[in-house]
């Protein structure tokens, strides 16, 4: 078993160039004895989004605090606190926020190109 703290974790910068004010933490990953799966912590702040992107692998989406909106093929839905939310593989996607409020997620990968380097 392995317990992890937020607070103990480095939240770092994404260097995307189309990432604003966006930070991960890697919290378990595969490395650290996850055989399957990453689970990261995202931070946006205010007016801050993940890059528009696409990847073959699905992930899920918890969010823990804040609002956002998630712009994927289907449209754009509005998250809040408890909303969960799967991006199925090959599916377009970037999460934003307004300009007065952040967000604080969960999201779950699964380990190979998803997390190589980490």
């Amino acid at each position: 078993m392995r317990l992890v703290e937020s607070r103990e974790e480095a939240l770092e910068e994404v260097t995307h160039e189309e990432a604003v004010d966006c930070r991960i933490q890697w919290m378990l990953v595969e490395s650290e004895g996850a055989p399957n799966f990453a689970l990261r912590r995202f931070v946006l702040g205010p007016g801050g989004s993940t890059p528009r992107h696409t990847h073959p692998w699905e992930h899920e989406v918890f969010v823990l605090a804040g609002r956002a909106t998630v712009c994927a093929q289907g449209g754009e839905h509005e998250l809040a606190p408890g909303m969960a939310v799967l991006v199925a593989p090959g599916e377009e996607h970037q999460f934003y926020c307004g300009p007065d409020e952040g967000v604080e997620f969960l999201c779950l990968v699964p380990n190979g190109p998803a997390t190589e380097g980490h």
